[in-house]
């Protein structure tokens, strides 16, 4: 079967094509610039394809033979929509690295036509957001009766600068949280909390990530807030975040802003990647005072997307899946994370 890396010329598209041969396997590369696919592709031996997204007769010719397409190229806000249209027009199926919650909320939206199109949509493969969503399924199947989920992660180490570009998009929006099963915008950092994460007890502060969009689904939990460790987040309040949203949503500090991470920001090299870890916690509340909570400890979060994608490709090209709009949950179970390099979990407890 032939699947296609699109956005191989990026950090992390670059370490998935890597890993994939290292693997044996041999997917075909792809992008819009031709001499940056043509330096990736040459030294590992694989084949290539150009095409721009924007161009949409030549997606779709430059999908017709292939079988998944796994989506590297953000910002995501941009790019997922057109390729999402192109696998459903050839029945590709479509696999992405997203962490943006507005694109979670698009592609669930073509469930039923995916599922007319014999495709599975997959957002979301890699650190955003199968840790987190595992662990969220896990606790939630412990705790049926659940009305509450919080969800926070602290990682070590670097990020490229497709992330930070995505990022910065997602700061200009405010933060997002999920209330009585709605999707609500909220002040960044309105909420704080304390994590007994497995390397200790720390200060948190909600963040808007992808699971208040792909939890809701994998669960059905109606009240969702996601948190992470950032020592600045946890000291800003809802005024000073309300003016860093307004500042970061004027289209010319967008652009300057993604100028210069374009210019200056480099993924995490090969040692510092080998040094670097992720935890993530998951607590569930019902309305009696009930709770369920479990941790995990991981890999680099890059390290984590590389096998994670690479583990998905091989499950969804294997059959199995039902077509449609999908979760890593809801694809293949909460113990999907157990399979991946390096993971550890620590059981749910009441």
């Amino acid at each position: 079967m032939t699947w296609m890396i699109y956005g191989a010329t990026g950090y992390t598209g670059r370490l998935i094509a890597e890993r994939a041969v290292d693997r044996g396997q041999r997917p075909v590369l792809a992008g819009r610039d031709p001499a940056k696919v043509a330096r990736v592709a040459t030294p590992l031996g694989l084949p290539y394809r150009v095409f721009d997204l924007r161009d949409e007769r030549a997606a779709t010719t430059a999908l017709a033979d292939v079988d998944l397409v796994a989506h590297c190229a953000g910002p995501f806000s941009a790019t997922s929509a057109p390729m999402v249209s192109a696998c459903l027009a050839t029945g590709t199926h479509y696999v992405d690295i997203t962490g943006e919650i507005d694109v979670f909320e698009s592609v669930a939206a073509r469930h039923e036509d995916a599922a007319k199109a014999g495709v599975v949509l997959l957002p979301g493969s890699g650190f955003d957001v199968v840790p987190t969503d595992c662990l969220a399924a896990l606790v939630a199947a412990e705790l049926p009766t659940a009305t509450t989920l919080d969800l926070a992660f602290q990682a070590s180490g670097g990020i490229s600068g497709g992330t930070l570009k995505s990022a910065l998009e997602g700061a200009a929006l405010g933060g997002r949280a999920r209330i009585d099963g709605e999707l609500r915008t909220v002040p960044m950092g309105w909420r704080h909390r304390e994590v007994p994460f497995p390397s200790g007890r720390h200060a948190v502060a909600s963040l808007p990530w992808g699971d208040v969009s792909t939890a809701f689904r994998s669960t059905g939990i109606p009240n969702i807030t996601t948190y992470t460790r950032l020592p600045g987040l946890n000291r800003l309040g809802p005024r000073a975040t309300a003016v860093g949203r307004i500042a970061l949503g004027n289209p010319v500090a967008q652009r300057l802003g993604k100028a210069a991470i374009g210019a200056l920001v480099r993924g995490p090299g090969t040692a510092q990647r080998a040094r670097n870890w992720v935890e993530v916690y998951a607590e569930a509340t019902d309305d009696a005072g009930r709770s369920v909570s479990a941790a995990l400890i991981g890999p680099d979060t890059y390290e984590f997307t590389v096998d994670s994608v690479l583990r998905t490709v091989a499950a969804l090209l294997a059959g199995g899946v039902r077509p449609g709009a999908h979760t890593p949950s809801t694809a293949f179970g909460p113990d999907f994370v157990r399979r991946l390099h390096g993971v550890r979990i620590i059981e749910p407890a009441r």
